[in-house]
């Protein structure tokens, strides 16, 4: 059997029946490599050599996670929060809909604003959404449906907007990768050629937001959530004001550097300097925002070990070249075989970041080969791209909202947000993904 799709599938089934996702990428790795014929060192050698790339992520993960705590200690979200509570308090049964979609849409709009215009990608999630929790408790919002919305506004925002992580994603990863690998395209061609897909996304957001988890769901409780309701929160105005510079700086940094560990360094700093977050409670500032984003950064490092074992055991390129010589002369079946392919790639990874160059070096020349046009690979290659953000457990795009909904520890990252992300956004993708080869 082949040693990617072998290794994908035990991985997904592991998550699954709850083994942790850490554990679960390890022992699925190194069977992977097995199978492969690489044996036990070389196995491990490969997944160790992949855990150092992560290791950016996982500090800049922990350092947004610092930042979010210094907001959370600070109260700004919680001002924020009780307005919304007492206009809940004060609202009549009939209208508890009309809030329940407005703050929905809210939530819908800073998810995309994250991306393209204030590009923060998940690190807003742990600052947002946790002193919402008791909204959404008194509300009887599914999380399952907040958890879609965030991964649609995360995920196909940079699909299709060529701005902040879209410009990234779109013209400097996967236009770039296109051209390196011999498609003659121009880079504003690439978002167009995303659009067909991005509409399957939009159907599967309606959905789960309208059908699947419109019922109200009862949650209990917790400490958090009654804290979130109780505690006062001291000079508010000077709370609010010294919030928005530490937000628009900690922007300012992270756009001229680069870096997201600047950009948490320097919102923190301002925090403490202010006096809104005193000296000494800088130290448990730091702890909790490690311990808050260290399961997303350690996941993300041992996704990079996961992916360099699959590259390592030679299948990625088998798979490929096997699907063509079956399927050559037949767009159709050719393109749905090109698609799940992907889908096993990107799964593993979880990153469309890091997935398209390895699935341009494949797909591109084979898409050719069996006649595609240039839109329709670039359709392909980045629907098979964004596949691994939309519902994989090793994902920033669901990790990130799992971040923030289990704050109170009732929320399940595999059932509540990767299962329901995968089946209105990965299925969707592969039906308007495949459209889009056919039409375009």
């Amino acid at each position: 059997m082949n040693a990617v799709i072998l290794g994908v599938l035990l991985m997904l089934v592991l998550t699954l029946v709850r083994v942790n996702v850490i554990v679960a990428m390890t022992i699925s790795a190194l069977i992977a490599g097995l199978t492969a014929g690489l044996g036990l060192k070389e196995s491990l050698d490969a997944f160790n050599s992949g855990l150092s790339s992560g290791a950016e992520i996982a500090l800049s993960y922990a350092m947004l996670g610092a930042f979010a705590v210094a907001i959370s200690k600070s109260g700004l979200t919680r001002i924020l929060a009780s307005k919304l509570l007492l206009k809940v308090n004060n609202t009549n049964t009939n209208n508890e809909t009309l809030i329940s979609y407005f703050i929905l849409f809210i939530i819908l709009m800073c998810a995309i604003a994250s991306q393209n215009l204030i590009p923060v990608h998940i690190a807003f999630i742990p600052i947002l959404i946790p002193p919402l929790l008791i909204i959404f408790n008194k509300l009887k919002l599914n999380r399952r449906a907040i958890a879609c919305i965030l991964t649609f506004g995360l995920a196909t925002s940079y699909m299709v907007l060529p701005y902040g992580f879209g410009g990234i994603y779109l013209y400097s990863i996967l236009h770039k990768n296109l051209i390196d690998n011999g498609l003659a395209i121009v880079n504003n061609q690439v978002p167009l050629a995303m659009i067909i897909p991005a509409i399957g996304m939009f159907i599967g957001l309606l959905i789960a937001v309208f059908i699947s988890y419109r019922k109200p769901r009862t949650y209990n409780k917790s400490e958090l959530t009654i804290n979130e309701e109780t505690k006062p929160i001291d000079n508010p105005k000077k709370v609010i004001l010294v919030g928005v510079l530490a937000v628009a700086a900690s922007l300012f940094a992270q756009n001229i550097s680069g870096s997201m560990i600047l950009g948490g360094l320097v919102g923190v700093v301002i925090f403490t300097i202010f006096g809104v977050v005193k000296w000494e409670e800088n130290g448990d500032v730091f702890s909790k925002g490690v311990a808050m984003m260290a399961m997303i950064g350690f996941i993300m490092i041992s996704a990079q070990g996961f992916a360099a074992v699959m590259q390592a055991t030679g299948h990625v390129d088998s798979l490929v070249h096997s699907a063509a010589e079956i399927f050559m002369g037949n767009k159709p079946l050719a393109a749905a075989v090109i698609l799940l392919v992907g889908l096993m790639i990107t799964m593993g990874i979880g990153s469309s970041f890091s997935t398209v160059p390895i699935i341009a070096t494949l797909f591109v020349p084979l898409c050719l080969e069996l006649g595609f046009s240039v839109m329709a690979t670039a359709a392909l290659v980045g629907t098979a791209g964004a596949l691994g953000d939309a519902g994989s457990p090793a994902s920033d795009s669901t990790l990130g909202p799992t971040s923030g909904l289990n704050a109170d520890a009732q929320h399940d990252h595999i059932w509540d947000s990767v299962v329901p992300t995968f089946i209105h956004f990965n299925i969707p993708l592969l039906i308007f993904g495949w459209i889009a080869a056919m039409v375009l």
